[in-house]
């Protein structure tokens, strides 16, 4: 295309009033159960926005009930799981899955999606990393200190690398069934691993994520996702992925330069200059494109995911300004 493409993450969600009248009706688990519902969400910001991707509506702790951990999504608090892992014992108890099976009402989903879309744009995929999803298992929920997961990683070290090596299997095997269903590209969301310092990055996440986009393989293309990750930009890298994810804490040029020219960059605008003025979302999203320099390979993205008090006029203008300035600088 003869503009930077441009997309974000949690275009479908709360800052849209035609989601929120949906959530008034349902909970988030009964639209991600309903393949019509699901996919009424994600083509959402399609005919609001002008997106270059849609991105499937689901939710990352999917995998986990089959799994054995069943989990619900509280008001006000987000997700949380009923009987978080404790113990080696509680990792061994976990199960594999059919994702085919147990998760047949996404991919039902993603056939609807495409249908809807009809090659306008591509639908992405995704899933979680092994260590996001590992977090959540062990925290229960959200956490700031991710005191529990490290505990059991540095204390149980053969149930933690068990429990991710699960996760990795049971994720990739998601992933090729949602592009055995038809998605075009799959995103792997990590988005806590910037708890991690690169040397326990190496240790205890690396290997499994690496797993994982090795299952994967060149089905599709695919994107690699986390925030705070300044530190593990060279990392992520060697872990996989056809696109690595940056956010607002790096300019641009600097993480491109680490990663490596023969990898795609997706970024890196901070979700909250969208609460600001214009003005000042136009001037960092120039600083962005500038950075990038109108190289191939580079989506632009918010650094995480649109937050629910965000005008979507603001977003609106974003996609269109992204489109209009990248055009002018070629």
């Amino acid at each position: 295309m003869d503009a930077t493409p441009v997309w974000f993450m949690r275009q479908a969600g709360r800052y849209m009033a035609e989601y929120r009248a949906l959530r008034a009706r349902h909970s988030l688990l009964e639209i991600c159960r309903a393949p019509e519902l699901a996919t009424e969400v994600t083509l959402q910001p399609i005919r609001r926005i002008e997106v270059d991707a849609a991105i499937l509506f689901s939710d990352l702790l999917l995998p986990l009930e089959p799994m054995g951990l069943a989990f619900d999504f509280v008001k006000g608090e987000g997700p949380q799981i009923d009987r978080p892992v404790a113990s080696p014992a509680d990792v061994e108890r976990l199960r594999t899955f059919e994702p085919r099976e147990a998760l047949s009402h996404v991919l039902e989903a993603i056939v609807l999606v495409q249908r809807e879309l009809s090659g306008r744009v591509p639908l992405i995929g995704f899933g979680g990393a092994p260590f996001t999803l590992a977090s959540y298992a062990i925290e229960g929920g959200h956490s700031s200190t991710f005191a529990r997961t490290k505990a059991l990683m540095y204390g149980h070290p053969d149930a933690w690398h068990s429990l991710c090596e699960k996760l990795a299997t049971s994720v990739a095997d998601y992933l090729v069934a949602q592009i055995d269903a038809g998605v075009d590209a799959v995103q792997v969301f990590d988005s806590w691993v910037g708890a991690l310092s690169p040397a326990d990055y190496r240790e205890f996440a690396m290997p499994h994520t690496r797993r994982l986009f090795e299952a994967i393989g060149r089905r599709v293309p695919t994107i690699h996702f986390g925030t705070g990750t300044a530190a593990l930009l060279e990392d992520l890298r060697e872990a996989g992925g056809d696109v690595i994810g940056v956010d607002w804490r790096i300019p641009l040029d600097v993480a491109w330069q680490r990663i490596g020219a023969d990898r795609a960059v997706q970024g890196n605008l901070d979700p909250t200059v969208l609460l600001g003025p214009s003005h000042r979302m136009f001037s960092q999203t120039d600083d962005i494109l500038a950075r990038a320099g109108g190289r191939p390979g580079h989506i632009f993205n918010l650094g995480h995911g649109i937050l629910p008090s965000t005008p979507v006029e603001h977003v609106q203008m974003l996609a269109q300004y992204v489109h209009s300035a990248s055009r002018r600088a070629r």
